[in-house]
């Protein structure tokens, strides 16, 4: 069996933590730069606030609704999800991180136990501990469970976890469930079937194995077609650990001078970097892209990307940063305003066991980066997120002898909260 816990609406909850006067009241969190909405609360989407709805039409579809509004908080948002899958770690024999707000359960060796039960304590428990609501769904395989967290969510008679237990559950559950939210169903798939009259995961599932292969010919589509009938296909380790990490923004201003553009892009690196480390991996590649605003057609118009392999596998900020400016220096081009840029790391695979090219690979310097990064990420996880960058990610440039450079976050984001459990300045005070 296994469990997959997911946080309700995440990023709205983790603001309602330490704002419970907003429960029960209209919430949404917004994209960078303020953008549009990406996180709605339940009474939100009961006014009919869609996911994508630009900020500025909020107020003119919504004059009369009194709507609390929020820019996203990654480094808060990070903070409370890693307290709640801790305790889910804690809880189970075997627990892979999905993303910030899913995790998966292996619950084999837990067959003697209630787990219906141990679903439901275990919501309540991480809902007296951390204040973060969950639902839980338990299942012979991962895409019925998380079919099963679907139903969990929407329905309160499950008690936030719903378990399919025998065959005469998962096919009431396949009949209600629409095509469109099957997991590793895109919405081009999604269209496909619906023409072929597929509109539940039932109607998918009832196929016939060599029908999925020959009408979609393709291997995703058949290995969700085996987990919705039961068989366990996906191996754990393949969702544990992302194939590539990608960093992007878009400019709350345009930029048309190289030096801004590669301290951004310097941040990006050092981002991806760090969730390098995190996941304990080290990239082959990194690629650079930079993009004008193409909705503004009085301007030129101009993208490129320039990819860079490294000789011996890193995750050092150094060397990340360094190869992703190199890149960006290759494809700026003056006369140009740009809106969008962003980093990628590419080719991952374990930081143990790295091949290393006798060209370029220094054993002292690994050594020396290696202890770098890690005091870097120490102090930054404890004093808060960005407390110590490279004098490359600063904004601006030092004014006198001896001064340093003050960085600023380019990313734009006026209603966003403090930072209340990794910022020393942004502890809430009791009164």
């Amino acid at each position: 069996m296994y469990a997959i816990i997911d946080c309700d609406n995440c990023y709205v909850s983790c603001e309602r933590v330490f704002r419970p006067d907003l429960n029960g009241k209209p919430v949404v969190v917004l994209s960078n730069n303020d953008g549009c909405v990406v996180a709605r609360s339940n009474e939100a989407k009961a006014l009919g606030i869609k996911a994508g709805l630009p900020y500025y039409q909020l107020k003119e579809r919504f004059p009369n609704n009194e709507i609390t509004v929020f820019s996203s908080n990654y480094e808060l948002y990070g903070d409370i999800t890693d307290r709640v899958m801790s305790l889910v770690r804690k809880a189970s024999p075997t627990f892979y991180r999905y993303s910030i707000d899913e995790g998966f359960c292996d619950l084999r060796g837990m067959e003697h136990l209630d787990l219906k039960k141990w679903g439901e304590d275990l919501s309540v428990f991480i809902w007296k501990a951390t204040r973060m609501p969950v639902s839980i769904g338990i299942a012979p395989t991962k895409t019925l469970a998380k079919m099963a967290s679907h139903y969990a969510k929407h329905y309160k008679g499950f008690k936030h976890c719903c378990f399919i237990d025998s065959d005469e559950r998962r096919i009431k559950a396949l009949q209600q469930y629409d095509i469109k939210e099957v997991w590793g169903i895109g919405r081009r798939y999604t269209a496909r079937m619906q023409a072929l009259g597929i509109n539940s995961a039932f109607d998918f599932a009832n196929h016939a194995e060599s029908w999925v292969y020959a009408t979609l010919n393709n291997v995703v589509a058949l290995r969700t077609w085996k987990e919705l009938n039961g068989i366990d296909c996906i191996p754990m380790e393949e969702m544990s650990k992302k194939k590539s990490i990608c960093t992007s923004r878009s400019f709350p201003d345009m930029v048309t001078d190289i030096e801004t553009l590669r301290t951004s892009i310097s941040n990006f690196a050092a981002r991806c970097a760090e969730k390098l480390r995190k996941q304990q991996s080290v990239a082959l590649s990194v690629c650079v892209f930079i993009d004008t605003n193409h909705f503004r057609e009085d301007l030129p118009q101009y993208w490129n990307m320039s990819e860079e392999r490294l000789l011996t596998p890193s995750n050092s900020t150094q060397q990340i940063v360094q190869t992703a400016t190199r890149c960006t220096e290759r494809i700026f081009r003056q006369g140009y305003h740009y809106k969008r840029a962003g980093v990628i790391v590419m080719d991952l695979c374990p930081d143990t066991g790295i091949q290393t090219n006798f060209i370029d690979y220094d054993a002292d310097r690994h050594d020396k980066m290696k202890r770098i990064d890690e005091t870097i990420d120490k102090i930054n996880r404890e004093y808060g997120s960005e407390t110590i960058v490279l004098g490359s990610q600063q904004y601006s440039k030092p004014q006198g002898k001896g001064k340093a450079g003050v960085f600023k976050d380019s990313i734009k984001h006026d209603f966003r909260s403090p930072c209340y459990t990794t910022r020393w300045s942004d502890i809430p005070e009791a009164t």
